[in-house]
């Protein structure tokens, strides 16, 4: 890596560096660390999940076009096997399903911490993430009953330019109503009249 001393595994060792981030609100006086929010957009929506399936700190998260089946994401972008699972992901040649996997919201969707509600954004014209696998990852949440708000922005590519405002002001009160309010998360079991 230019100028760093980490390790670049894409979503292996390097989440660790979230979690190395914690410290540091600690000793902040002006931190409240009982309400940390985690927000992250195509490979830091990958992130996002590891760091979910590794630990409930975080309040509210939104994770934004975020690779959740590496399986659908090379097989329409055939580079990102090459270009970056093969050159970043160790043992890569010999594990390529158990790298994709480990990588993969969809397989542990029910192992994220069921106490942090989610709000997934997705394009529905982004080649980068393909809406499937958003549509994937959230029929998976659905199954396992995880508190989640999805928007599909129609049109919108990777970053939802289109809709950017949008975004921004989605984002804002996920936050606001989870973190800054300390709402809970709503039931997700069948209810009503």
């Amino acid at each position: 890596m230019n100028g760093g001393e980490g390790l670049e595994e894409f979503g292996g060792i390097e989440v660790n560096d979230i979690f190395n981030l914690i410290p540091v609100l600690d000793i902040n006086p002006k931190a409240d660390t009982s309400r940390i929010g985690i927000e992250g957009t195509s490979r830091g929506g990958m992130m996002t999940y590891l760091s979910l399936k590794r630990s409930c700190r975080f309040k509210a998260a939104v994770i934004t076009a975020g690779m959740a089946d590496a399986f659908i994401n090379t097989a329409a972008r055939p580079e990102m096997e090459k270009n970056v699972f093969g050159e970043l992901v160790p043992d890569y040649a010999t594990n390529r399903e158990e790298a994709y996997k480990a990588r993969s919201a969809v397989y542990w969707a029910d192992q994220l911490c069921k106490t942090t509600p989610l709000l997934l954004m997705q394009g529905s014209a982004d080649w980068r993430v393909q809406p499937e696998e958003s549509l994937e990852m959230v029929n998976k949440l659905y199954e396992a009953k995880h508190p989640l708000r999805f928007i599909l922005f129609e049109g919108a590519d990777h970053g939802i330019r289109e809709w950017r405002s949008e975004r921004f002001t989605q984002t804002k009160r996920h936050f606001d109503y989870y973190l800054r309010d300390g709402n809970r998360w709503p039931s997700m079991e069948k209810h009503g009249k």
